[in-house]
């Protein structure tokens, strides 16, 4: 396998246009040696934190609709995912449009992170590949850049103190004020919505045709969807987790070959966030390729 430096110097010495060419070669690969359809799904959040495009929205479907135009959709897709989450409204609009496209034959790749919503969208497959450096993380929502969970439980406990001891009035006052009156509302509704999305992808792509699917989708949205559980909305999970939670989750050191097509993948892609403007870039196999600054 190609590692990191191999790549960069094979970009180095692929010409003016190297990152593109070198990233559209093992994205052919992958494809080739997978035969199926391929959309690698990237965000350059971690070269470019702050770039306006790195989360997840509805602008990402015109990504979707340009590189999935003349596939052969009865190849099913296989989506390479690199992302910190996003929408959740858009998350659900982008996984509906995939599986209109190709039912429930998508299975996900994480070759380093699919965070928050980008875990929704894993969870919207029939099957997850991880590597031993891969992660996916909490999905509870975040309603204007707070925890919706945190609301509701600074909430609850402001009624209990309160309610427990009066003279602390004053103090839970200050600090539930700083809300907006409908925020709770919002916040409450935000954590149903994700919840409900995942229970429902992972009743009917995952875990589809299981007797106890309910029960199995409940699983992974109590361990994966309570912020009491996973503690902090940037908690990193690693394969063996994920499959503890009930998830459908192959190692990619399986295979070899597969291993060195994912990574090689990824390489590229970091790099090409590296060097180039993009700050998200969505492409197939066959070069089609989508670059948001």
């Amino acid at each position: 396998m190609p590692g990191w430096s191999e790549i960069l110097n094979e970009i180095a010495g692929a010409g003016p246009n190297g990152v593109d060419a070198v990233r559209h070669k093992y994205m052919k690969a992958f494809a080739d040696y997978r035969k199926r359809n391929v959309i690698a799904y990237y965000s350059g959040w971690l070269q470019k934190p702050g770039a306006p495009n790195v989360s997840i929205n509805d602008g990402d479907k015109n990504g979707f609709m340009a590189t999935i135009h003349k596939m052969d959709r009865t190849k099913g897709l296989d989506l390479i995912l690199h992302t910190p989450g996003g929408s959740i409204p858009a998350t659900d609009s982008i996984v509906d449009y995939l599986h209109q496209m190709f039912e429930n034959n998508i299975e996900v790749f994480i070759p380093q992170l699919a965070m928050s919503a980008g875990t929704m969208i894993a969870c919207s497959s029939r099957k997850i590949y991880m590597g031993k450096q891969s992660s996916i993380g909490p999905f509870d929502p975040q309603y204007r850049g707070v925890p919706c969970h945190g609301v509701v439980e600074e909430f609850e406990t402001a009624i209990s103190e309160s309610s427990r001891k009066p003279s602390s009035l004053p103090f839970w006052r200050a600090i539930v004020e700083k809300y907006d009156p409908t925020f709770l509302g919002e916040c409450k509704k935000s954590i149903q919505m994700a919840s409900e999305f995942v229970k429902n992808q992972l009743q009917n792509c995952m875990f589809a045709g299981k007797p106890n699917s309910k029960h199995l989708a409940g699983m992974v949205v109590g361990k994966l969807g309570d912020h009491k559980a996973t503690k902090t909305h940037e908690r990193h999970f690693n394969a063996d987790f994920a499959r503890s939670c009930g998830l459908v989750v192959e190692n990619i050191e399986n295979d070899q070959a597969l291993q060195d097509a994912v990574l090689s993948v990824h390489h590229c892609f970091m790099h090409t966030f590296t060097f180039g403007r993009a700050s998200k870039i969505i492409e197939n196999g066959d070069g089609v390729a989508v670059y948001l600054a």
